[in-house]
């Protein structure tokens, strides 16, 4: 018996998200405890053309998949790759999916992070998709509190008990005692005394050039990144094709593919559909440890 259903809105569909779905699907690697809900199809599109059409294709879909999820048809959702800037052009009012399900859930934007997972490295950012000068500027002592906890409270539903967490730091040496810069002193400093009060085992802040390599070997369970590249430059070198980008803070479990639209890669059957596969499968994780393996 198949006992929770895990909504998957395909995003774009000129580009490979409908693919990736389907291969998916097909790929006997999926839990059989859960059942599959495929929202969306690349039929009437054509690959590889993004369009108005398209783009309130993905957006429709979008909104079906919390629609769903709201009336208890779902219990996670699985999101495919979507055009930010088609999106845009199309009226869609946020920056990315994250901000959506922010907005659709009603969390205040500032209290969800954006986090990625793989077996080899995981980790939150401080910023999601603005320009560096505005993710240096929105750093505060609280959203490195708050990234941090919902990361460790992350690997904690994985079954990794009382992480161990680095925090990068956001200047080279991280700062070398304020040699380039006073941001670990003001702000990242007064972030780590918190979480220690509370508890949490949390380390830093670590010179940036070293903390990932450090990670990845075991030093760590994961990392608080200062912004969206410094985060995602190391992660996408050691899980470009199997990473998950999962939505922390959020009262639904949300992940998604680690890749995006890819168009050129659409409707040629090329496209990989492992990061897919893996964000399907943390999301049947995370279900469970919330849930159950079983329904009441």
């Amino acid at each position: 018996m198949r006992n929770w259903v895990i909504g998957i809105p395909v995003g774009e569909p000129a580009g490979i998200g409908p693919e990736v779905v389907r291969k998916a699907i097909a790929s006997h690697r999926l839990p059989a405890s859960c059942a599959y809900r495929v929202i969306g199809s690349d039929r009437g599109f054509s690959p590889g053309e993004p369009s108005p059409s398209s783009a309130r294709a993905a957006q429709e879909w979008l909104e079906e998949a919390v629609r769903l999820w709201k009336e208890g048809a779902i219990h996670a959702i699985v999101t495919g790759p979507v055009h930010k800037a088609g999106l845009r052009a199309a009226g869609f009012p946020y920056p990315g999916q994250t901000e959506f399900f922010a907005d659709r859930t009603g969390c205040p934007a500032q209290k969800v992070v954006m986090g990625f997972w793989h077996p080899k490295l995981s980790l939150t950012l401080l910023s999601t998709h603005c320009s560096l000068r505005e993710a240096i500027a929105s750093i505060r002592p609280e959203k490195i509190v708050l990234s941090a906890e919902l990361l460790a409270d992350l690997l904690n539903r994985l079954g990794c008990p009382s992480p161990r967490i680095a925090i990068a730091a956001l200047n080279p040496h991280a700062g070398e005692s304020g040699l380039f810069g006073s941001e670990e002193r003001e702000l990242f400093e007064p972030a780590l005394t918190e979480l220690r009060k509370r508890g949490r085992n949390a380390v830093g802040p670590l010179p940036p050039d070293s903390v990932f390599r450090q990670a990845i070997h075991g030093e760590f369970a994961g990392v608080v990144a200062a912004y969206h590249d410094q985060g995602l430059i190391p992660f996408k070198l050691v899980a470009f094709s199997t990473g998950v980008n999962v939505t922390l803070g959020l009262p639904l479990i949300r992940t998604s593919p680690d890749h995006g639209t890819a168009f050129h890669l659409a409707g040629k059957d090329a496209a990989d559909p492992r990061s897919m596969i893996a964000a399907i499968r943390l999301a049947v994780r995370l279900v469970e440890a919330e849930h159950g393996t079983k329904r009441a």
